[in-house]
């Protein structure tokens, strides 16, 4: 700590404002870093206390975090009034734009599915590969979840995978828990590779070489996560039960995480390795079979044998989610994507753009923060998911206007989810542009020869500030690579890291848990998700933190060069 504070000091000789209009981040307003570090964290402490303590409903807790956020970046931190409401409108249209409109359109898609009775069909086709709870997770959250991270992400893996379940008759509840603990393997490669480029852009690191790297991490928890869903679910007794078809999907994944990101390219990673697991994964089950068919306790009556259907019927049933994950992929290829940039509108945020400096230690040298309105509206994902909802609705036999109709419901029936969603980012917003992060993160960056471990939840702690790894690799890998090269570790190592830890941190960002909520119709329980979630994400990042602690000191020649 002592160090940090020498390097926090540094950057108190000069002027605290270059310019009129130009503000410089302060990661010790105290001249304490202790009692600095304690009052940046306030908001966070603040909004964990209201979700899982006194389990206050998520768009009002949310929104307390948010207004108590900026008035410490005003007051204690010292961040002008109007880049501080800059901060806010910014994460309110990210949030709303990037996140909330993902979610919306799942969820309308999966509505529209329920209105038409073709949900049904779709449950007795998964059902045609297997009735046992165990196994559906992993086809739908753990494979299938990992196409839709790997296509677009923002909330569409657990949105989409927690309306199938709920649909497939899984309890809402542990629905949401699944989904958020299976949506972090595919993380770090997710958005077809933008975490990645992120984090190249950020420490000039070549993007092959950190792609190869974090698939040297990452495969180790993919190979054990199926049996860390399963135990999440039921007894270890019925874990054993099913380790063929556990370590089936493990095996394939991480196999193919592993060769695709240091073999072919990171921009498909995810799809390629979802893919090949859920059809790999349908195969083997094909050939082999559990013992006994697990369900949940509260599942009324014996299991059904699935009804017959023709290949037509089926795959009418599932057009809604094959075309919705044919426009996800579509919508995230780069060309397509910059075509869809050019007619929307993005503006610099007035006050706020390019004003605001992350500063060393932080920064190798002073960094100019962007700050833009992202109204890219049509390049977004949800886009291509509502569209894919217009063209089923009437595929199903639902007329446009009865289309329509159940978009209206839904919208109606999200109103609480889109503010508590838009809450959060503006919690997340302010806290990236006041350096409230940085002040977290550089207390864990001064931890010296278990930098390793704990540089590691400086990724987890970026993903559950900012909902993204791609974000977390912005904000943190270049502290990654600083704090690397003082403490004579290896950069790569360090930058990797931070997007592999922050994986683990993606279940317990607040928008994703109140996507979760929203996805399986739990609004008001957000409290209870985050305190059954949190201990899962703490083990696992921990995990990954030892992963790369051993390989910093006994692992050497696994590191790419």
């Amino acid at each position: 700590m002592q160090e940090m504070a020498e390097a926090i000091s540094q950057t108190k000789s000069a002027p605290r404002r270059m310019h009129p209009n130009i503000w410089q981040q302060n990661y010790d307003p105290f001249g304490n870093v202790w009692l600095s570090t304690i009052v940046a964290a306030l908001p966070l402490l603040l909004l964990f206390y209201l979700l899982a303590v006194k389990r206050i409903a998520a768009h009002i807790a949310a929104t307390a975090a948010a207004i108590t956020c900026a008035v410490i970046a005003v007051l204690v931190f010292h961040m002008p009034v109007t880049m501080a409401a800059g901060a806010v409108a910014s994460g309110w249209v990210y949030g709303i734009v990037r996140v909330g409109w993902v979610v919306l359109a799942a969820v309308f898609v999966y509505e529209l599915c329920v209105e038409s009775g073709h949900f049904e069909i779709i449950k007795h086709s998964i059902g045609g590969v297997t009735a046992d709870r165990r196994l559906q997770v992993l086809l739908i959250a753990f494979a299938f979840g990992a196409v839709l991270e790997g296509a677009g992400g923002g909330g569409a893996p657990v949105a989409i995978a927690g309306s199938m379940m709920i649909g497939l008759g899984f309890d809402p509840f542990a629905a949401a828990l699944l989904c958020l603990i299976a949506n972090t393997a595919p993380v770090a490669f997710g958005g077809l590779g933008n975490p990645v480029r992120t984090l190249t852009a950020v420490t000039e690191i070549p993007a092959p070489i950190l792609s190869a790297m974090m698939g040297r991490i990452l495969p180790f928890t993919a190979l054990i996560l199926p049996f860390w869903l399963i135990r999440s679910m039921c007894r270890w007794s019925k874990v054993r039960a099913v380790w063929p078809g556990l370590l089936c999907a493990g095996g394939l994944f991480a196999s193919l995480q592993f060769y695709w990101s240091n073999f072919q390219d990171y921009g498909l990673v995810d799809i390629v390795a979802g893919m090949v697991t859920l059809l790999g994964l349908t195969l083997f089950l094909k050939v082999w079979k559990p013992a006994e068919v697990f369900r949940y306790e509260c599942e009324p009556g014996p299991v059904e044998a699935p009804r017959k259907y023709t290949t037509g019927e089926v795959i009418h049933a599932w057009s809604p989610f094959l075309l919705l994950s044919v426009f996800v992929i579509v919508w995230g290829v780069p060309v397509v994507t910059k075509a869809l940039d050019t007619v929307s509108v993005n503006m610099p945020v007035p006050g706020l753009d390019r004003l605001v400096y992350r500063m060393p230690p932080v920064m190798l040298k002073p960094r100019a923060e962007t700050a833009v309105f992202d109204f890219a509206w049509l390049s977004g994902v949800g886009t291509g998911t509502f569209f894919a909802g217009l063209i089923t609705g009437p595929l199903l036999g639902l007329s446009m206007k009865k289309t329509l109709q159940v978009f209206v419901a839904t919208c109606y029936k999200m109103r609480w989810p889109m503010l508590a969603i838009m809450s959060m980012l503006a919690l997340g917003f302010v806290t990236r542009y006041s350096g409230m992060d940085a002040v977290m993160a550089l207390a864990m960056a001064n931890t010296g020869p278990a930098f390793p471990f704990f540089g590691t939840l400086i990724g987890w702690l970026g993903v559950a500030l900012t909902g993204t790894d791609a974000g977390s690799n912005a904000l943190f890998g270049s502290l990654q690579v600083i704090t690397a090269n003082k403490l004579g570790l290896n950069p790569t190592l360090m930058a990797a890291a931070n997007s592999a830890g922050g994986v683990m941190g993606k279940m317990i960002a607040a928008q994703s848990v109140v996507v979760a909520t929203a996805a399986v119709g739990l609004q008001g329980k957000e409290g209870d998700l985050f305190r059954r979630v949190l201990p899962h994400s703490i083990a696992l990042a921990s995990l990954v933190g030892m992963i790369v602690w051993v390989i910093s000191k006994f692992g050497d020649a696994w590191i790419p060069r």
